[in-house]
């Protein structure tokens, strides 16, 4: 099947195509123990580079040279790729990897290429859940998601580029990874991935074993890099209780070690942004009043709050199938809506009416701006408008789903030309997924609001102004 040998022959190449050598000799018995080796751009050493084995950190010295206690059960030896030098890929797959050999002391050169351009500005994609369920879903990822993908990326100019898939990257189709890796490709760019629970074997008996096959095709399940002044954490905070598939919310201790020991190597007050697929908290308890779902949101959380303490932080998560923001003391999190939607559904909305999409970050420095596109849209396209009866929480109104929106928004609405100044916040479902969706899937969310037109009111503009100053304008015409 072509979809298996098109991953197969990645692996088969691994670190040895493009920028990672794959030097991983056996080294004299009294090395045993440990993995070392070289960090170097067009022949010179490297200082300064974070290395690790998943549970030691250790920094390449001014010549480019590392040495790590090798750890019984890791599995690679990773580079957190520095500033100022580009992305190693096959494919558009990130390769900042080598797989371990157990047991043996070993050599692991990296060799790295200095990117043409200042990375201090540049942008990050971020598509959560494209959680393909049939071999039509994968040829809508590859033929449809993936190129309005590269046409963004185009539209953005000449500034370096790179995505991260916040998991669930297919839905318990393993011979589907092929075309994720497809997708990829088509959109120019490298691209990082985290771990969702579809990407996981559910017919292993431990957390760790679940993992496997994905670890095969993409490495470790948490690492970090750096890109401009922006340091990049990537986080594995599903936990599989080794039954049927049942999982849970959590950072392991190993990753918050590892963690710990990574942010020592980044300056205090900096921006940081973690990838994972859980998000770490929602509002979804009190939306629904219901008891927080233990597979909804990572336990553990504070204990990683607690880390990430002295930085700005931006956490991207992705698996619920809506759109959510939430800000708290140094924290934003942006739990995104997804390249599928709700599962690839002819309407193209997820769960909360958010388009199938994704979302588009520029940085500039510690600074970071972002926008949701809608797949096939216009990125102005950042509202649905819906007719008084639409919405059966205040059928008597206009209802606008601003599905980006965030506490700093401000939307405001007019009649025929008149302004009328805020529209009303509501907690809303969204009306085309309670017509067309089964109910379990309909979620309350607090991106809606609400205006009551007069009875001769021919049409409704609605503004909506972002946290950055950008307005998105909609009319719908009553009459």
């Amino acid at each position: 099947m072509k979809r298996r040998i098109f991953l197969r022959n990645l692996a088969g190449l691994g670190a040895a195509t493009t920028l990672i050598s794959p030097a991983l000799a056996a080294t004299p018995a009294d090395g045993v123990g440990q993995v070392k080796g070289k960090v170097q751009s067009s022949g010179s050493g490297v200082a300064g580079v974070v290395v690790s084995d998943g549970y030691t950190v250790a920094v390449t010295d001014k010549k480019g040279n590392y040495s790590l206690p090798l750890h019984s059960d890791a599995e690679f030896v990773f580079i957190s790729i520095p500033a100022g030098h580009a992305i190693p890929s096959e494919k558009g797959l990130a390769r900042f990897y080598q797989p371990l050999k157990k047991g043996q002391a070993q050599t692991a050169d990296f060799n790295l290429q200095k990117n043409p351009l200042d990375d201090t500005r540049h942008a990050l994609i971020i598509w959560a859940d494209t959680q393909m369920v049939k071999d039509q879903d994968a040829e809508t990822l590859v033929k449809v998601s993936a190129p309005d993908t590269a046409a963004l990326i185009q539209s953005l100019g000449n500034i370096p580029t790179h995505g991260i898939t916040v998991g669930d990257l297919v839905h318990d189709r393993f011979d589907l990874f092929d075309d994720y890796a497809r997708a990829v490709e088509v959109t120019g760019i490298p691209f990082f991935q985290a771990i969702g629970n579809h990407d996981m074997d559910y017919t292993a008996r431990t957390d760790d074993q679940s993992q496997s096959k994905y670890k095969s095709l993409f490495g470790p399940s948490y690492y970090s890099f750096n890109r401009g002044k922006i340091h990049y954490v990537v986080l594995d905070d599903v936990f599989f209780l080794g039954k049927g598939h049942n999982y849970i919310g959590y950072i392991t201790e190993n990753q918050l070690q590892w963690l710990e020991q990574d942010l020592k190597h980044v300056a205090a007050g900096s921006t940081v942004i973690v990838s994972l697929h859980i998000p770490t908290n929602t509002n979804a308890a009190d939306r629904e009043q219901k008891p927080e779902n233990p597979g909804g949101t990572v336990s553990n959380r504070e204990h990683l709050y607690s880390l990430l303490k002295p930085f700005k932080v931006h956490i991207m998560s992705g698996h619920t199938h809506w759109n959510e923001k939430w800000e708290k003391d140094n924290i934003m999190e942006h739990n995104h809506g997804t390249v599928c939607g709700a599962w690839w559904r002819e309407q193209a909305v997820a769960a909360d009416g958010t388009p199938n999409g994704y979302a588009v970050y520029e940085i500039n420095g510690n600074d970071v701006t972002w926008y949701y596109k809608s797949t096939g849209k216009s990125a102005e396209h950042q509202m649905t408008l819906y007719k008084p009866g639409r919405s059966t929480t205040k059928p008597e109104a206009v209802v606008a789903n601003i599905w980006n929106w965030d506490g700093q928004w401000k939307v405001e609405w007019a009649e025929d030309g008149m302004p009328k100044g805020a529209m009303e916040q509501i907690r809303c479902q969204d009306p085309v997924v309670v017509e067309s969706y089964p109910k379990n899937m309909h979620v309350m969310s607090d991106h809606f609001f609400a205006a009551v037109p007069s009875a001769h009111a021919k049409e409704i503009q609605v503004k909506a102004t972002d946290r950055f100053g950008k307005v998105y304008q909609e009319t719908i015409r009553l009459v």
